[in-house]
């Protein structure tokens, strides 16, 4: 299920993204069908990719029963309101969209790099929640490679800018001189750093740091800046103030922009030397909001990211085409490698048949003299050959959508039943 800028609001976005780390595990909970849960929520998605077990005919809607129930119980939004707002993908299509979003594909600035770490940690959450499976596995690392090949292919990469950035170009026309100002950075997190970079690219020097969490100091002394432990006092000194925190309640507040001293000549919010000062600027790019929205009245410019998504950039044509095109070539592997797993439990019980009538004339032919194991040798080399085609016809059946086929092919004619699919393939170092 995926709600995201492109099916929901901003306001309901920001609802979603509040308590998500109980999500996951109310999905896996929820019926033993649910074989596990990864959710990925960034500040302009909400995902959630449920595996469900293969033989429940109702699996899809299953799935989306138990995800629209951990909605409402981790984050109290309910069916009701989520309705419209998403779509459900399913099947072979997942592989394809989960690569999309983690290249930057479906992102509000096309090729953005944040989202690829986040898809990781949202699998890193997962893991240490307990809800991953192995076929989630396979489609979140599957999904880190393609967009690697993404990044290498293409340039996509280059073209596409980060929220950051894009904030910071949007800024550009109301800033004079980005040496000038007075810059506060209100978070202590991956994303704070990224934004340290770019306001350094863009000319920033003046730059202090506050941590919520009590972690600024640490991030000062890292990366060169200075440190401000009082937030109000900071906020009230800083011309430009970024949040990008992971704090579920605004941390910045009206109350903290004390009016400004005006410039009797000039009218305008002035130095004590007289000197005019810029208009400050607040840059909210947390998700819930870190900033509350009223300081726009106390003489405050705010760009939140509902005002940043609708100054995005129109897609770079090109360089998502070339793109799309490594996505779908990924996920077409992906498909490939998961339709040749259907096959290996019927593959893994017809070698284990073959191979058990092997040892027993082995045996046979040992007890009958065989004592240079010439014929054990032939015996090998005959089952190697049987069994090479039946192997690969059920690989390409599988590939085709047919591995049912070999399967009653295999009871028909041996009235073997597929086996587990953790069973140990014994003709090979493990199960294929």
């Amino acid at each position: 299920m995926t709600a995201s800028h492109k099916t929901a609001s901003f306001e309901l976005l920001e609802r979603l993204s509040t308590h998500t780390s109980a999500i996951a595990p109310i999905i896996a909970g929820h019926d033993e069908c649910v074989q596990g849960a990864v959710v990925v929520a960034t500040c302009n998605r909400f995902e959630a990719y449920v595996d469900m077990d293969e033989p429940v005919t109702a699996a899809e809607a299953v799935g989306v029963e138990a995800t629209l129930l951990a909605i409402e119980a981790a984050t109290g939004v309910s069916s009701t309101e989520l309705e419209g707002s998403y779509r459900v993908v399913s099947g072979g299509a997942v592989a394809e969209h989960l690569f999309s979003v983690a290249s930057g594909l479906e992102s509000v600035v096309v090729g953005e790099g944040e989202i690829a770490g986040q898809v990781r940690r949202a699998l890193t959450d997962a893991r240490r929640h307990g809800t991953t499976s192995t076929e989630l596995e396979r489609l979140f690392q599957r999904a880190s490679e393609a967009q690697r090949g993404v990044k290498n292919a293409t340039a996509l990469g280059r073209a596409g800018r980060s929220l950051v950035r894009l904030a910071l170009d949007l800024a550009d026309s109301r800033v004079a001189d980005w040496s000038a100002l007075s810059v506060l950075l209100v978070g202590t997190g991956s994303y704070a750093a990224a934004t340290l970079a770019a306001l350094r690219d863009h000319g920033a020097t003046d730059i202090a740091v506050h941590s919520p969490s009590g972690r600024g100091a640490r991030f000062a002394l890292k990366h060169g800046v200075a440190h401000a432990p009082e937030l109000a006092a900071a906020v009230a000194a800083a011309d430009l103030v970024v949040t990008c925190t992971s704090s579920e309640q605004p941390v910045v507040t009206a109350d903290m922009f004390a009016p400004r001293r005006e410039s009797p000549a000039s009218g305008c919010p002035a130095h004590a030397d007289g000197s005019v000062l810029p208009r400050r600027l607040v840059i909210d790019l947390g998700l819930p909001r870190n900033v509350d929205p009223d300081v726009a009245q106390r003489d405050v410019d705010l760009l939140d990211l509902e005002t940043i998504r609708l100054h995005a950039p129109l897609e770079e044509l090109q360089a998502t085409d070339a793109a799309r095109a490594v996505v779908q070539d990924a996920a077409r592997r992906f498909a490939v490698v998961g339709e040749r797993r259907s096959a290996t439990p019927s593959v893994v019980a017809l070698r284990t048949h073959v191979f058990g009538l092997l040892e027993a004339e082995i045996a046979r032919a040992r007890a009958r003299g065989d004592a240079d194991g010439r014929v054990e040798q032939s015996l090998r080399h005959l089952a190697g050959v049987l069994l090479h085609t039946p192997t690969t016809r059920a690989h390409e059946l599988a590939e085709a959508g047919r591995a049912d086929d070999f399967a009653t092919a295999l009871e028909t004619l041996f009235g073997l039943a597929p086996a587990a699919e953790s069973a140990q393939d014994p003709g090979s170092a493990a199960a294929s």
